[in-house]
C-alpha cells in the first residue's frame, strides 16, 4: 500500500439495518458504504477508534483515504459523515471510490500570508474573511491542502477576489463569478474611541426628570437512514 495517503482497514459486511449497525458498534466498529466508479455499493465495517483518529486530524471530507478492503487497496474520498446526536460518535460514513478519471468537488481551506506587508492592516485595518473555505472541482490527485493568498500591498477598502488568486493546475472554482474572498476593513468609530459615560442631571425635588438626549418616547440514502441509530 502507498505511504502517501492516510490508511484505514475495512472489511466487507453482510446485512443491513439498525440491528446489524448496533451489533457492529458494540464490537467497536463503524458501518460504512463504498460507492462510485460505476460499481455496486459495498457495505463495510471500519475500526471506530482508527476512524475517529483520522477524522480528528481535520479536513476529513477533503482528503483521500486509502482503504484496505479485505487486504485490497482502494482509494476513496469521505463524503457524508453521520454522528450520534448526543455523544457525537461517528455512526456511519459514505466513501466515494475514485481513480484518476474521477472528477470531484471538494472544499479547501484558505490561508493568508504576508500580513505584515499590508499597509491597510498596519494602519489598524481588519482582515475580514468572507470565505474560509472554497469549493473546487479537480482530480483526486491534485486536491490542494489549502489555498494561500497574499495580502501584501492591500490598503483599507481593498478586496481579494478569486480571479486574482493563482490556483494549482487542474483546480477550478465551482462558482464561476469573480466572488470576494476577503476585504481589508477599517475600524469602526466604536472600536477606535472609548464610549464616554453619559452625564445624568439629578432633577430638583418635585420636578419631573427630563428624558436623556436621543431617548425614545414613553436546521446511497436508504442505506444510511436504515442504519441510523
Amino acid at each position: 500500500m502507498s505511504n502517501s495517503l492516510p490508511q484505514l482497514k475495512a472489511e466487507t459486511r453482510d446485512g443491513a439495518g439498525k440491528g446489524v449497525a448496533r451489533a457492529l458498534r458494540r464490537e467497536g466498529k463503524t458501518p460504512a458504504i463504498l460507492y462510485g466508479a460505476g460499481e455496486a455499493p459495498v457495505s463495510l465495517a471500519l475500526g471506530a477508534n482508527e476512524l475517529k483518529l483520522q477524522y480528528q486530524k481535520g479536513r476529513f471530507r477533503s482528503r483521500l483515504i486509502e482503504l484496505s478492503v479485505n487486504g485490497k487497496a482502494v482509494k476513496a474520498l469521505p463524503r457524508d459523515v453521520q454522528f450520534h446526536p448526543v455523544t457525537d460518535i461517528i455512526e456511519h460514513v459514505d466513501f466515494l471510490k475514485v481513480d484518476e478519471k474521477t472528477t470531484i468537488r471538494v472544499e479547501v481551506p484558505v490561508k493568508f500570508k504576508e500580513i505584515e506587508k499590508s499597509p491597510g492592516l498596519k494602519r489598524g485595518g481588519v482582515l475580514n474573511v468572507v470565505r474560509h473555505e472554497i469549493e473546487f472541482v479537480c482530480k483526486p490527485s491534485v486536491i490542494p491542502a489549502f489555498i494561500e493568498i497574499s495580502v501584501a500591498g492591500l490598503e483599507i477598502g481593498a478586496s481579494v477576489h478569486i480571479n486574482s488568486v493563482k490556483l494549482p493546475d487542474g483546480v477550478t472554482p465551482v462558482i464561476k463569478r469573480n466572488f470576494t474572498i476577503a476585504t481589508i476593513a477599517g475600524r469602526t468609530a466604536e472600536e477606535e474611541t472609548p464610549v464616554a459615560a453619559a452625564a445624568v442631571a439629578v432633577p430638583a425635588e418635585g420636578a419631573a426628570a427630563a428624558p436623556a438626549e436621543g431617548a425614545a418616547a414613553a436546521k446511497p440514502e436508504a442505506a444510511k437512514k436504515d442504519e441510523k441509530k
